[in-house]
This record gives structure tokens, C-alpha cells and sequence, in this order.
């Protein structure tokens, strides 16, 4: 259990770290107008993304480290001259995580609901804010599992050199670390 609540607190660092944060020595009100969101807790943008299956930075560990994404590895087909059986294998694995990360996203939108519900109501507890709290983390360490395992899959499509090159396409050919081996 404390392996699950560090995994989602950690979940829930990375969701709220891509939430823009104003410094409250800049200004005494660095929540002003976010009161309004319809879920507090997630922007418009984060919503859509979410509904969409798209990253949102849950996969950098992978992405920074050599193993691309498959939307990526998509949008870069030309330039890193994929076979058409790459090009394929490459959109099985997108559509395969669309249909993974899209229900997880959903679920991890409606737990917010809830939780923002809770609080709005004022019928949070402690008990209730401790079973929504870890829901959500367990539903973000879910997802971030979900990018990260297609990210994995995806550098089993290219080869070495498409790899680098995908690395050289995205800006970070510099400093890319390439410990380990991958399989073809």
C-alpha cells in the first residue's frame, strides 16, 4: 500500500507540475480565476489532453532517454524512412495506446469530478479524501505505465540509426544518454 501511495504521489506531482505556477512572492493571488475551471484541479488544456490520450510529459523519462513515442515516431515517418511494416506497426501501437490511455484518462477527469465535488459540497472527509486521493493516484500511475509501456514498444520498430536520427529530428541528439540495449 505505501508503494501504490508513493507511485500516485509521485503521479500527482508530474500532472500538477505541467499546471503553470506563480510564484507567491510575485503576486498574493496565484489561484485568481482558477476558481472558475469547471474541475479545479485540471486545466481546459489538461482535460483535453487527457480525453485526447495524448502524453501530457508522462513519458519523458522515456522520451529524454531514447525511446520514442509512437505518435512521434508517426509525424516523423518520412524523415526517419520508415518501411511501410515499421510505419504500420508503429500506428498499431498509437491506436493501441489511444484505446488504453483515453478510458484512463476519462476515469482519472471523472475521479477529479468527484473529489471537486466533495470539496464544493463541503461532504469531504477525511476518510473520503484519502480513498479519492488514492484513487486518482493509482488511476495517474496507471497512465503514466500505460505512455511509458508504448514508448518501450516503440523502439523495438526502429532501427539504431532511426533511433538517432528521431533523437537528432526532436532537438536532443546532445546530451541524449543511450545506456542499455534495445531489440529489433
Amino acid at each position: 500500500m505505501k508503494r501504490l501511495s508513493l507511485l500516485g504521489a509521485v503521479a500527482i506531482g508530474i500532472v500538477l507540475s505541467t499546471v503553470p505556477i506563480i510564484s507567491s512572492a510575485q503576486t498574493p493571488q496565484p489561484y485568481a480565476g482558477l476558481q472558475a475551471r469547471p474541475i479545479k484541479a485540471l486545466s481546459d488544456q489538461q482535460i483535453d489532453d487527457l480525453k485526447a490520450g495524448r502524453g501530457m510529459g508522462l513519458a519523458l523519462v522515456a522520451e529524454l532517454n531514447g525511446y520514442p513515442g509512437p505518435v512521434h515516431v508517426l509525424e516523423l515517418a518520412e524523415s526517419l524512412r520508415l518501411s511501410a511494416e515499421q510505419e504500420a506497426k508503429a500506428q498499431r501501437l498509437f491506436e493501441a495506446m489511444k484505446a488504453e490511455t483515453i478510458p484512463l484518462g476519462e476515469k482519472l477527469i471523472a475521479q477529479e469530478i468527484d473529489l471537486d465535488r466533495q470539496f464544493a459540497s463541503r461532504t469531504v472527509t477525511e476518510s473520503s479524501l484519502v480513498t479519492a486521493t488514492q484513487a486518482i493516484g493509482t488511476t495517474q500511475a496507471a497512465l503514466r505505465a500505460a505512455h511509458l509501456k508504448y514508448h518501450l514498444a516503440s523502439i523495438t520498430v526502429l532501427t539504431p540509426a532511426q533511433v538517432a536520427r528521431y533523437s537528432e529530428l526532436r532537438g536532443y541528439a546532445n546530451g541524449m544518454h543511450h545506456g542499455g540495449s534495445h531489440r529489433h
